[in-house]
Parts: C-alpha cells; sequence; structure tokens
C-alpha cells in the first residue's frame, strides 16, 4: 500500500511538471504568432506608396495610457520619416489631461516641423479636443473641426476633496507627522491653511501662462482673443472657427482628400503591443500558479 501511494504521488508531480511544460510551450507560441501578426500589419502599412499619415490620440493623455508622449512622438516621427508621407493628420479625440504629456508632444511637433518643412500636419478634433488635447492640437499647421466638436478648454486645474470637516463630526483625528514645514500639501484629511492654497493657484497660474503661450505661438494672429479665451470654457467647433481657435470645418477622409490631395490614408498609430497586453493581463496569474505547481511538485523549494 505505501508502494502504491508513493507511486501515485509521484505520477501526479510527473504529470504537473508536464502540464507546466505545455502551458509554457502554448503560451510562447501564441506570443510568437501575435508579434509576428503585430509586426507584419505594421510593415504592410508603411510600405504601400504616397499616402497621407495618420496618428490618433484617444482618451486621457497621460504617461500611463495609450496617448502618451512615448507613444505619440515615436507614432509622429515615424510618420514624418517615411518617404512617402505627403502630410500627416493627427486625429484627437480626448478630454486632455497631463500638461506635461502635452507640452512634450507639442515640442515635437514643432520639432518634427523644422526637421520637415515640405510635410504638413493637420489637427483633426472628432467629438472632443480640450484641454491637454488643444494644447497639442495648436502645434499643427491648421486645426479642423466639425460644427458640434467642444474645443478649447485652455486652463488648468487641481482637484481634490477636503473631509476634515467630516473628521471632526466622525470624532476621528488625523495623525499626521512630517519633516518638512509644507510635507502635508494639499492633504484632505487636514484643513488647507491660506498660505497652501495660496501656493497651489501660484502653480496652476505658472501652468495656465505655459499653456497660453503655446497657444498663441501656434495660433498666432488667426486667435481673436478677447476676456473668455484663456478663462477655461470650452466651444463648439462652429464657435471655436469664428474666434480663430480653429480654421475651418472636416473630418479625416475630407481633409486627407481635398486638403492634402492624397485620400490614401496609412494609421502610424501605437496601440498597445499586444504582447504587452497579454504580459499584464496574464503574466502574473500565470507566473504564479507555474511556480506554486513547481514547489508543490518538488522543483522548487523554499528554506
Amino acid at each position: 500500500m505505501e508502494r502504491l501511494v508513493l507511486e501515485i504521488v509521484a505520477e501526479k508531480r510527473r504529470a504537473r511538471r508536464w502540464s507546466i511544460f505545455f502551458r509554457l510551450v502554448f503560451l510562447g507560441l501564441l506570443v510568437a504568432v501575435l508579434a509576428g501578426g503585430y509586426i507584419a500589419e505594421y510593415t504592410s502599412g508603411t510600405s504601400i506608396g504616397a499616402h497621407t499619415a495618420l496618428v490618433e490620440i484617444n482618451g486621457e493623455i497621460s504617461a500611463s495610457s495609450v496617448a502618451s508622449a512615448d507613444n505619440i512622438n515615436a507614432a509622429l516621427q515615424d510618420a514624418f520619416d517615411d518617404a512617402n508621407t505627403k502630410a500627416v493628420i493627427l486625429r484627437i479625440n480626448s478630454p486632455g489631461g497631463s500638461p506635461v504629456q502635452a507640452s512634450q508632444i507639442n515640442a515635437e511637433i514643432w520639432r518634427l516641423r523644422a526637421r520637415h518643412k515640405n510635410i504638413p500636419i493637420y489637427a483633426v478634433c472628432d467629438e472632443v479636443c480640450a484641454s491637454a488635447a488643444y494644447y497639442i492640437a495648436v502645434a499643427t499647421d491648421k486645426i479642423y473641426v466639425n460644427p458640434a466638436s467642444l474645443v478649447g478648454s485652455i486652463g488648468v486645474l487641481m482637484e481634490g476633496f477636503g473631509v476634515s470637516g467630516l473628521m471632526d463630526k466622525l470624532g476621528v483625528t488625523r495623525r499626521l507627522l512630517t519633516a518638512g514645514a509644507k510635507k502635508g500639501f494639499m492633504d484632505p484629511f487636514s484643513p488647507m491653511p491660506e498660505d497652501q492654497k495660496t501656493y497651489a493657484l501660484a502653480m496652476l497660474k505658472q501652468i495656465h501662462m505655459q499653456f497660453i503661450a503655446a497657444v498663441e505661438k501656434g495660433r498666432g494672429k488667426r486667435l481673436k482673443i478677447n476676456d473668455d479665451t484663456f478663462s477655461g470654457l470650452v466651444w463648439t467647433g462652429e464657435s471655436a472657427v469664428r474666434q480663430g481657435l480653429a480654421d475651418g470645418f472636416g473630418d479625416t477622409d475630407s481633409v486627407a482628400r481635398d486638403v492634402v490631395h492624397e485620400k490614401t490614408l496609412v494609421d502610424y498609430t501605437r496601440s498597445e503591443n499586444v504582447v504587452d497586453r497579454l504580459a499584464k493581463r496574464f503574466g502574473a496569474s500565470l507566473g504564479m500558479g507555474a511556480m506554486h505547481e513547481m514547489m508543490q511538485s518538488g522543483g522548487w523549494s523554499l528554506q
């Protein structure tokens, strides 16, 4: 009986090892196939003749999103460097996001325009092109919108919650120890002193002035400045054209066809790598599962 039990245990260990092996082989094949497909698609997309390059900015602009400066700038560089590119269209549908990321993309567009003087770049705004998204758009040669697009919001905000009053009612005391008199700046569980509020507003104003400078540089004499221009308001595309925030009406196809006169579009947008997405979704759980199986089967031991 003891020998039979030992044989059963040994067989289970062998089965676990083979299970881990086949899982890892399958994952490797899947990664190879998907990675190969991604590369082939990208290569075939840029191997045709004369075309209008397309780069899309969708959703929140942040360092951790697909619409990051790293991704957008890399796509723009690919688009401008292609000898067959006649113009670049930056299609934007974003409510905004990080001023740092927007500033980096804005600067890269200016650099590429100076380097490739024969390749114009146009911004095409879909539903929304506001705040940080508009910060990016103003670096292009011209901005095209839909009459119902939401455009502008040239302002900066810092948001959060203050719950110190609620804590007082509940009898909860905040214990915050800092080394540095201002280290607790903007702590939501503590009352905001007037000097901290003043400092925060000064920071916002400084970033706002940077935003305004970028808009004035990009739009130049086309911009019809009034008391509301830099107030943070958002306008329809129709109003934006009247105020010089945009140049005209159009979508991606019409700009490629009627402005660039090259209706063939090639998409250079950097989407999240399929392999990276799989790794994020399954990598951690699979790795821990494999480690657990190996440890249970005698392959690994922790002392």
